[in-house]
């Protein structure tokens, strides 16, 4: 088994080596106004391929002017500098009549055009050069700062990334007990991040990929994957601890837990494709990719992991690190402080409620001020922006792009008078005059907004522009349509935020319909979608804090601005995922206890004792992941790892820890109400496998009473003692 998944994983690397092409800079919306515009004015104006670009942004001090020596020959020189080095096809120094010199003079911008198209195949050198040029500008009294492609990629932290690695490993240290168990479910993991990552670089040889699909789906393939090799191991192991044999434990628990764990999986699978609702393909290979590593991992776990497990056999159950070998009663899966924890929450179940709903419903507020937008921050740019910003305005940089197609008489002409009427508009800082193509049956238009690119001052006059466009097109026969940055970030944000409720309704439809069927009870499955909606809830509230509002903005190192587009959507579908996993992993040791006919009260206690340690560690391990993906990103994947783990915080240590177990001690047995009609046709999944456990069962009873015939009772006695 173990060389089977070698051999995937190099003929995985292979394929990804064979077919890698790169990943696809920007978003598109196919149909969307602005994307048509934008394949529109590629036909127009053929030869104008998308090319990186950044800027130098040189500022004088005390009042000085860049047009004045010496700092126009300061900033010429370093123009022509920039324009000899390797990778940068063009630099052009700051003009009045391209608008890079701001009204007072105080403020040039030189533009630099890079050969790569992405920012990310701008030679390392290039960058390190342009950096000691904007060092040589500050030497002579000028303030330099970089933007856009000048910038260098932020650099991951291996530092933070080994960190992460140690949280978890310290985490499967306290659950097992022993090193070399606890690397197997790291060891596992990493194996399905490895296919999931070369399944995404092998897939943008033939489709439109995002760099945000391959960081999400190895940031949740680690963690899944860790967590369901947890939920079968220490099933396992606990087996082992009270005699059975090592090979027999291993199939039992992949028949158990494992169980669990490929009803846990298909949840977030389904979550993840579920997001091609959205009809955004972008959105939609993401969250296939994330899939495709989710489903590796599922794979992994009830294959690779069993047989990692078969190289430890007996040594599963024992400790050589002496701190560790102190442990609870030899063989018991139950948590003595779990078990306290429970009974004191069914004490004080009416306080737990209350401070989760109203705890959780106040953090969720935030949710109403949400803005979203695709102009994030880009890191290492903020001083330059507000250089910018304050000498030519916030809307400078992302103009509104207009094109004009018609008949070589009617394009110039129309395009001029769209010129006269959106200039009379509110919130407009300039528009350039209409620059025709070859053949004149196209203009281009430039509108540079007051306001910022996110603003509603800015999104106002964009569907002004487009209601004047829309006139003008019927009037004259021409087809008028606008583009930009700015427009691409406001239909992307209004489709991902029309398909928002539409998926939030799928995803809670689903996890009803689901838990109906794995816990046989309609009371459950309504408490969990109401759960989950808190837990979601707090979680976008508080990301809208961090990233939009700028709370801990200085100590994470976050510039505040919108909440980029996709990054709730993309919570949402995660969240709900893990959030049906700890629910199944949890409620369903409870379920096990009342079917074996404990009360409602004693089988909820009995069950998280059972289950509650599984899903700490777990949620630690997930919250070690998340974190240390956000630390060492930046932009939306920053977003995407502090969401995803202030998400299951609140999921796993405030919902499960102590909504769940407070609103089943207020329910008590109609918890598990199913109406009778509903239960005829609802299927029995048996998420933890208890059919094959009374199986197992009925068959050592069967072969136990089968010894006892003619035997002694001494002898049966002497049967019975190693069994038990």
């Amino acid at each position: 088994m173990v060389t089977g998944w070698i051999a995937i994983l190099l003929a995985s690397v292979g394929a990804m080596i064979f077919l890698v092409k790169g990943f696809t800079p920007g978003l598109k919306i196919p149909g969307s106004q602005s994307q048509k515009t934008t394949e529109a004015m590629a036909r127009a104006f053929p030869g104008g391929t998308e090319q990186a670009t950044g800027t130098i942004v040189f500022q004088t001090k005390n009042g000085g002017k860049v047009t004045a020596e010496p700092a126009k020959q300061t900033i010429e020189d370093i123009t022509q500098e920039a324009d000899g080095l390797p990778g940068v096809g063009s630099a052009t120094a700051p003009s009045r009549d391209t608008l890079t010199i701001s009204p007072d003079a105080t403020v040039g911008i030189t533009t630099i055009t890079f050969d790569a198209e992405s920012a990310s195949d701008i030679p390392t050198a290039t960058l390190s050069d342009l950096s000691a040029l904007a060092g040589k500008g500050r030497g002579s009294g000028l303030n330099v700062e970089l933007a856009g492609a000048a910038v260098p990629a932020q650099e991951e932290n291996p530092a933070s990334q080994a960190g992460t690695l140690l949280v978890t490993l310290l985490v499967l240290l306290f659950v097992f007990r022993s090193v070399r168990t606890a690397i197997i479910p790291i060891c596992t993991a990493m194996a399905a991040v490895g296919l999931g990552t070369c399944a995404v670089l092998a897939s943008t040889g033939f489709l439109d990929m995002h760099s945000t699909a391959m960081t999400l789906s190895s940031m949740l393939g680690l963690a899944v994957g860790v967590d369901y090799a947890l939920f079968i191991m220490s099933r396992h192991q606990q087996q082992v601890l009270r005699g059975m044999d090592p090979e027999e434990s291993a199939g039992r628990a992949v028949g158990t837990a494992g169980n669990a764990v490929v009803i846990a999986g298909a949840t977030v699978i389904v979550a993840l494709a579920g997001l091609a609702v959205a009809r955004i393909p972008f959105v939609t290979v993401m969250g296939l990719a994330a899939a495709f590593t989710v489903t590796m991992s599922v794979l992994i776990s009830l294959t690779l992991v069993p047989a990692c497990l078969g190289f430890r056999g007996a040594k599963i159950k024992t400790s050589v690190i002496p701190f560790l070998r102190r442990r609870s009663p030899r063989g018991t899966d139950q948590s003595a402080l779990g078990l306290r924890w429970a009974r004191s929450i069914t004490r004080l179940r009416i306080p737990a409620l209350l401070i989760v709903i109203v705890g959780l419903g106040a953090l969720s507020v935030p949710v109403l001020s949400l803005k979203t937008g695709l102009n994030e921050p880009q890191a290492g740019t903020a001083s330059a922006q507000k250089i910018v910003d304050g000498a030519f305005g916030p809307g400078h940089d992302s103009p509104l792009v207009v094109l004009v197609q018609g008949s070589d008489d009617t394009a110039i002409s129309a395009a001029r008078e769209l010129v006269s009427q959106v200039d009379r508009m509110n919130g407009v800082v300039s528009v350039t005059p209409p620059r025709a193509n070859q053949d004149g049956t196209a203009a281009v238009v430039s509108v540079t907004p007051a306001a910022g690119p996110e603003s509603e001052q800015t999104k106002d006059l964009l569907k002004d522009i487009r209601q004047v466009s829309a006139t003008l097109s019927q009037d004259d026969g021409t087809t008028i349509g606008v583009t930009g940055k700015t427009a691409v970030s406001v239909d992307v944000s209004q489709k991902l935020s029309d398909a928002l409720p539409l998926y939030c309704l799928l995803v809670i439809g689903l996890a009803v319909l689901l838990l109906t069927m794995v816990f046989r009870s309609v009371v459950l499955a309504l408490k969990a979608a109401a759960g989950f909606l808190l837990s979601i809830g707090a979680t976008i509230g508080l990301i809208v804090g961090i990233l939009q509002w700028g709370w801990l903005g200085s100590l994470l190192g976050i510039e505040a601005g919108p909440v980029i587009s996709f990054v709730p959507l993309l919570l949402v579908a995660v969240m709900f995922g893990l959030a049906m996993d700890y629910q199944i992993f949890l409620v369903s040791r409870m379920r096990e206890e009342y079917t074996a006919g404990h009360s409602a009260v004693e089988s909820m206690q009995r069950g998280f004792a059972k289950g509650a340690r599984v899903v700490t560690s777990a949620a630690m391990i997930m919250l070690s992941v998340f974190l240390g993906s956000a630390i060492t990103s930046s932009g939306s994947t920053k977003g995407i790892g502090l969401g995803l783990a202030a998400g299951v915080f609140f999921d796993a240590f405030i919902v499960r820890m102590l909504l769940i177990p407070a609103a089943m001690a207020v329910f008590r047995d109609k918890a598990w109400w199913l109406p009778r009609p509903l239960g005829r046709i609802v299927p029995n999944l048996d998420v933890e496998g208890a059919a094959l456990e009374r199986r197992f069962k009925a068959q050592e009873q069967q072969h136990l009473s089968g010894q006892r015939q003619g035997l002694g009772d001494n002898e049966t006695i002497t049967l019975l003692n190693p069994l038990r």
